[in-house]
Parts: C-alpha cells; structure tokens; sequence
C-alpha cells in the first residue's frame, strides 16, 4: 500500500506496526515528531506499548536498558545533543548485548547549537559497539527499521541497532512510501524470546556487573565476534526482506560501478543528488559512478574494495568533520579498506554539508572534474579539503 509520509511519520508507523513492549520517550529537533506519533497511538490503544516519558535522553536509554535486559523489546528515537546524552549508555546497551532499537534523526552537534543535518552525532558513537544503518530516503528508513530487530536480536549477533536518517532532509520531507501490511511486519519480526534475562525465574542472572580484568577482554571480544557477524546477517535479513517487500538492500549500494572510473563513497540524502549528476555525466561520456554506503557498522571494507577497485580515483564525501586533520570518519574506513589493494585508485576526502550546508547537482560535477585531472596528472592535491564554506575569495 502507498502513502504520502514524512520519515517521522513512516518510522512511528513501522513502530505501530511492530507494537514494541517498551518506548523510552524524550523530544528533541528534529526526532521529536517520533514519540509525538507514537504518543497518539498509545492513547488510542492501537499498541501495548509501555511508553515511558523521561527527563533526558540519557534516561530514555536507560529505561531501553532495563526493559531489554528484563526480556522486553525497546526502542527509542533522538537526535544530536540527545545521542550525544546517551553516550556512556549506548557502550552499556552495548557491552551488555541488550538489541535495542534506536532511531537516529541526524542532527549537527553543538556547538555553536545548530538544529540542521549532519552526522556528527552519530558519527561520534560509532565506536559504541551498535550497529549503524543509514538511509537515503524515507523508504528505506521505513525499510531499515523493520530490518533492525531480525538483524540485532539474532543469537548470533545480540547487538543494539541505530537506524539513521537525515534531519530534516528525510525526516520532515513527505514522499510516498510502499508500507508493508501489518500482518506481513509482525510475521516478518516474529517474536521476541531471548535465551536469557532478568525476570526469567529458572536462571537468575545479572546484567552489567563489574567486570573485572581476568574476564573484560574476552567479553569485548565476544562483542568483536559479534558485529563480524552481523554483517552475514544484515545480509540475510535483506533476503528475506526482499521477498515480503520486492526491495533490495545490500551493504551498500553501487550506481553505475560497473565500468566506473571515477567515482564517489558518501551516505545518506546526498546519494540522491550524486545519482543525478552522475546520470548527466554519464550523458557527456564520462565513466562516472558512486559507491552509497548504506551500512556504516560493521564496515564493509573488504566488500567495498572490491567495488572500487577498478576506479583511477575516488572521492570521499563526508558530511562530518572528525578534526583528525587527516579527513572525516568515512574517509578513515574508506582509505584503510583500500590498503591491501595491488593497484589503489588515488583517493581524496571532501568534507562538506556541515550543519546543514546544501549542497547542488553542480557542486558534486565540480568534484567528479577533480577527481578526472587526478586521473590524468596523478596530482591529487590537497588530501583533505572542505566545500561549500565561505572565504574572503568567495564561496569555494
């Protein structure tokens, strides 16, 4: 069935749909509208949920916390500030193998405070120990929720969930969207028993306790385990999306990679406007492709290796500065999964989009007309440059 909706609206219905036992609820821009939603069919009885209104974020996590570790399934939703309040938890939820299901409305962190879209939040838990999914759009931030649960609750894997999606950009814009039937959701999610929790009377346990040297580096380990095998698993949950849904989802996306010489690695809404260049780069004859990386954690660095390895050059797009002076988050992965090629494509990084900075169809040619000289000179320049801020010259 088709409805126009906004990825706020589409991400409370698949809750609804779901009809988790527990929601830890506090607002903040621009993922306040979530609970907002899922407040209303709360108090309408469409769902059994317990929707627990909290003081901060920090404890919407850890009401996710106990209900998940009690045998419960929890979700929450946060932006920014808010994600950056739940910090210390999302190790805890983490490190305690507790699937909860978080979404993450991409926000800039302050400061100065900025209310307008990047992933700096998300970016600065990316070594929390959650998995990270990332939408394009407001299908397939429908899409990545629903897929969450199958993929982190599997004895395999027992690892949180944060699906994102751009603030503002997805989260507010209204698209049509194909929304599964709610029956078709439930089968699909199936129901939740894990093997172990607290209120399970036959063997009591503890959650989180003090963890003491001889035993805390083989649990990290376990954990490493683990989101090694989440990857094999987001995959197979795709499959089995793919046939209740007709749409398909990879590690990332490849547009028009199959013979591409130079090409893009970026994430989110800005695919979106790469595709369009990329189409009319393709029309002059240029070889262009991009790489849409849609699972951020675990890392698909030997699969995107291959994706680029018959590039001459390739830009990353990153749309958060990680202050490294060496370029952001994305191009770290990036440039350390091409290491162990025989023949490298040279590599840049491009930061931009910051706080909200738009960014145009001419703005990504402007980067595939890089990225050509450096495939004929060799020259690449500068490695790690901004675009789209002002300068006493201009905008750049």
């Amino acid at each position: 069935m088709s409805h126009r909706l906004s990825g706020n609206e589409a991400i409370a219905y698949a809750m609804k749909q779901i009809d988790p036992d527990v929601m830890g609820a506090f607002p903040i821009t621009p993922s306040t509208e979530i609970p907002e939603y899922f407040a209303q069919y709360v108090a309408n009885g469409e769902v059994n949920t317990e929707y627990v209104a909290v003081e901060s974020e920090h404890s919407s996590m850890s009401v996710c916390i106990a209900a998940q570790a009690a045998g419960a399934r929890a979700v929450c939703a946060t932006s920014s500030c808010g994600l950056a309040l739940m910090y210390e938890l999302l190790y805890v939820a983490a490190s305690c193998r507790l699937p909860i299901s978080l979404v993450c409305v991409n926000r800039a962190l302050s400061g100065p405070i900025n209310i307008n879209h990047d992933y700096s939040d998300s970016m600065g838990g990316r070594d929390s120990g959650w998995i990270q999914i990332y939408a394009e759009n407001n299908q397939e931030a429908y899409d990545n929720f629903i897929m969450a649960m199958p993929i982190g609750e599997h004895p395999n894997v027992r690892l949180p969930v944060m699906t994102c999606m751009d603030g503002f950009i997805t989260s507010h814009a209204v698209e049509n969207i194909e929304l599964l039937e709610t029956d078709v959701v439930r089968r699909f999610i199936g129901e939740y028993n894990p093997e172990h929790y607290l209120l399970k009377k036959e063997n009591p346990l503890a959650v989180g306790p003090y963890d003491l040297s001889p035993y805390y580096m083989e649990h990290k380990v376990m954990q490493a385990e683990a989101m090694k095998a989440a990857k094999v698993r987001i995959l197979e949950v795709a499959a089995k999306f793919e046939k209740i849904s007709g749409r398909c989802y990879g590690l990332f996306e490849e547009y028009r990679m199959e013979d591409a010489e130079l090409a893009l690695v970026l994430m989110g809404s800005t695919a979106g406007t790469a595709k369009a260049a990329v189409d009319k780069l393709r029309e002059d004859g240029v070889k262009a492709g991009l790489v849409k990386t849609r699972v951020f954690r675990p890392f698909p660095g030997q699969e995107l290796a291959r994706a680029l390895a018959g590039t001459r050059a390739v830009a990353v797009m990153d749309k958060s500065e990680g202050f490294s002076a060496n370029g952001g988050p994305l191009f770290a992965e990036t440039r350390s999964a091409l290491y162990d090629l025989k023949e490298r494509p040279y590599l840049i990084d491009i930061v931009y989009g910051l706080g909200g900075r738009d960014v145009k169809v001419e703005d990504i040619e402007k980067v595939f007309g890089r990225l050509a000289d450096i495939a004929v000179t060799g020259e690449i320049g500068p490695l790690y440059t901004h675009m789209g801020q002002r300068s006493k010259g201009g905008d750049r």
